[in-house]
């Protein structure tokens, strides 16, 4: 699947605190289409990572090489990050991490389509771990409704890092927000950072300085639910929902309006008039949808995990 790397250049060496080996060969031209969701006086999208590369760090494990070929970017990935990690296992998440062997295909030509397709896994960061900002984690109600609980809260342990990373049961080390060892890694003079792919084929930034504000506030409508108990890996007896205020421990806490902020539903903007997302500080930290053309039997494909934790308990 891979091809050799000719005549690669070396963007960066190892140095004594593990920043990774990485070669590239020359830029790639992305084709991205304009989207309607607004537009920016920032920089355009750009980056170190457009064409093909390997990513290798003796410190870490990691192993990434990723191949442009045509219209298809392949990331071959073992998924060890290339940073410090938290320690696991750890009280609210049982797992080991360990390496993975995992290959993802990507378009370098993306379709803007405007759906807004929900999706578990919208991306994978330049180093090979994933993006998966939802948890497979639930409140259910005997009244009916059923809550999401979100991976950055303050309510239940799921054994989140200072990564704002977690390991699921097959040991794979996955992004439920922005690492800020990661933007630092990949940052550059300018204010976005490249940090990742998206599965629709465009690129997903970091913004240093905050520049692009997400569209989701906290909803106003009081929660409704009556014997309500959470998931098994939230460890948790009766759970008191009903007429309690959103406050962002569920994924229903948040409401969007395209009068707030920068950014439309999936967390993405036009730039320079082409279409990327933004991780941000804020809710939804991470796209939970896309708006480019999505195949339906890729790594992107699908919403949310079923409710209930995964096999072995443990959250995703």
């Amino acid at each position: 699947m891979a091809v050799p790397l000719a005549g690669v250049l070396v963007l960066a060496a190892c140095s004594p605190n593990g920043s990774p080996t990485t070669s590239s060969e020359p830029e790639a031209t992305e084709d991205n289409p304009a989207s309607d969701s607004g537009n920016s006086d920032e920089e355009g999208v750009t980056g170190d990572h457009l064409g093909s590369y390997v990513l290798e760090d003796e410190e870490f494990g990691t192993m990434v090489t990723v191949t442009v070929d045509g219209a298809t970017r392949t990331i071959e990935t073992n998924a060890l990050p290339d940073h410090e990690t938290g320690e696991f296992p750890n009280q609210g998440n049982p797992n080991t991490i360990s390496a993975q062997d995992l290959s993802y295909e990507f378009t370098t030509e993306p379709t803007y389509v405007g759906d807004a397709t929900e999706v578990r896994t919208p991306g994978v960061a330049v180093n090979g771990v994933k993006f998966e900002p939802g948890t497979a984690e639930t409140v259910s109600c005997d009244s009916g409704e059923t809550y999401r609980v979100e991976a950055l809260q303050g309510l239940y342990d799921l054994g989140l890092d200072f990564n704002n990373a977690h390991v699921q049961p097959t040991g794979e080390y996955h992004y439920h927000g922005v690492s800020e060892l990661l933007a630092d890694a990949y940052s550059t003079d300018e204010d976005l950072v490249h940090v990742g792919f998206a599965a629709d084929g465009y690129l997903m930034y970091y913004s240093k300085s905050g520049a692009y504000e997400s569209g989701y506030e906290l909803s106003e409508e009081l929660r409704s639910g009556t014997g309500c108990v959470g998931s098994t890996a939230l460890r948790s007896g009766d759970i008191d929902i009903d007429g309690t205020s959103p406050d962002g421990t569920y994924t229903s806490d948040w409401v969007y309006s395209e009068d707030n902020g920068d950014l439309d539903e999936c967390n993405g903007i036009e730039i320079d008039g082409e279409y990327a997302y933004l991780i941000t500080d804020t809710y939804p930290y991470v796209s939970r949808c896309l708006n480019g053309e999505v195949n339906e039997s890729g790594p992107g494909a699908g919403g949310p995990p079923p409710g209930g934790p995964p096999p072995g308990g443990a959250p995703s």
